[in-house]
């Protein structure tokens, strides 16, 4: 059965990530044994389980450069933001085809509400 980590939405932001697709119950990250799938609206970033390389608890961020749908210049990175409180950067093995932006990506940024358990589900995490 497939874990859902829904986002953690704070709706201060919401004019940022509501003109994005980005919706509360809808959104977020799915791990399943075989496939690793992050939602933002109609934005979609999915890999196989076996291609994630490290996931770690980051944050808190800077709300101005967390919060929306954004890819770093300088790493080609993916950030799938709502909220600047905390979330989980997942690095993969080999990059995953593009979403946004000129490249392919080598991370995920997601600020899921229970980071600590998806840290866990992808095999990261204390007691996984």
């Amino acid at each position: 059965m497939p874990l859902v980590f829904p986002y953690d939405f704070d709706r201060r932001f919401a004019p940022i990530w509501w003109p994005l697709g980005a919706r509360e119950g809808r959104d977020g990250v799915t791990v399943s044994a075989d496939t690793f799938e992050a939602t933002y609206g109609r934005f979609v970033l999915r890999t196989p389980i076996s291609n994630i390389a490290s996931a770690e608890n980051t944050g808190p961020y800077n709300p101005l450069k967390s919060v929306g749908l954004r890819m770093s210049m300088a790493d080609s990175g993916l950030t799938m933001g709502t909220t600047g409180a905390s979330g989980v950067c997942v690095t993969f093995h080999e990059k995953v085809g593009r979403v946004i932006g000129p490249w392919s990506h080598r991370g995920l940024t997601v600020t899921v509400a229970d980071p600590d358990g998806l840290v866990r589900a992808l095999g990261f995490g204390a007691g996984s």
